[in-house]
């Protein structure tokens, strides 16, 4: 009888070659840092993690549900996330994303514009992004970039910024008549909130890409992007396309209530097909060799 590859004489055998090869590293120097520093979220939610996680595991069933009866019948949804940097929208992005179909589903997070898009009417490169039927896209920042850094932090002229806000609200006026859905929301964190995750981050080597040098700048203009909000939502907060406030300051609460109201705004019913029955698997032909376990290349057992 041959052992099985689970044996209790091969997972101690297989443990002590990790040990060995640790050991080995350990002796050249190869052992990789540990980093000791305050998470991102510790402390922002006074949520219980065992409710939060049952909670996020329904509404991302959920999520599934309206994402097979948004591809069967061609609805087309755009979510836009807009808010404070630090206000949790990438994290609020994943977790919706992270349950559904990446052909069905989009994140859009445009750079800086190129010198030839620069010359483009501006809705232009974003156009290029909205959904086909049965397409779900979330712009993690949109067109109103525009409205926002682009005016705070001058890179936009005040004939340009006035253009888009008159023109703005036409464009998604246009986008709903078309048969989009269009939800827009906005992340709001307080000051000292925000001050708190940009502090973890600066300890958080695996987060410290997410504090840019322009996120830097935005901590000494609070007050101009908090004008600069004003003025957008007093002429973009239209009756076809409203914003949302999402209060930020607690992350999971935060994710649970934009999901849940995500679901709210969209009246689907559930169309997850029955689950499939798998047949019995054929045998291997009996003229059918696998090739020698040595000739292949293997990834080292280190864990």
């Amino acid at each position: 009888m041959t052992e099985s590859s689970d044996s209790p004489k091969k997972t101690k055998k297989a443990k002590k070659k990790v040990k060995q090869q640790r050991k080995k590293d350990r002796a050249k120097g190869l052992e990789p840092p540990v980093f000791y520093h305050i998470s991102e979220s510790e402390g922002s939610s006074k949520l219980k993690s065992k409710f939060y996680e049952k909670e996020l595991a329904r509404l991302q069933v959920e999520l599934v549900k309206m994402q097979y009866w948004v591809k069967h019948t061609g609805t087309r949804i755009v979510i836009i996330f807009e808010g404070r940097d630090a206000a949790g929208k990438g994290g609020t992005i994943k977790r919706i994303t992270e349950p559904l179909n990446p052909r069905g589903c989009r994140v859009v997070a445009l750079g800086t514009p190129s010198d030839r898009e620069k010359t483009e009417w501006y809705f232009q490169r974003y156009v290029a992004h909205l959904p086909a039927a049965g397409e779900i896209v979330c712009f993690d920042r949109s067109w109103y970039n525009r409205a926002g850094v682009e005016r705070v932090m001058g890179f936009c002229t005040d004939e340009q910024y006035d253009e888009f806000m008159h023109t703005c609200p036409e464009f998604e006026r246009m986008l709903v008549r078309s048969g989009i859905i269009l939800l827009k929301y906005w992340f709001s964190v307080s000051d000292d909130e925000q001050e708190r995750r940009f502090q973890s981050r600066l300890t958080d080597p695996a987060r410290r890409w997410k504090l840019s040098p322009m996120d830097l700048e935005s901590r000494d203009r609070w007050v101009e992007y908090s004008k600069a909000k004003d003025a957008m939502f007093a002429h973009t907060n239209i009756p076809e396309a409203p914003w949302f406030t999402v209060e930020a300051d607690d992350k999971k609460r935060a994710r649970l209530n934009c999901i849940s109201h995500v679901l709210s705004k969209i009246d689907y019913v559930d169309m997850t097909p029955e689950p499939l029955k798998l047949t019995p698997r054929r045998s291997a032909p009996k003229d059918y060799e696998r090739p020698p376990i040595n000739e292949q290349f293997f990834v080292p057992q280190r864990y």
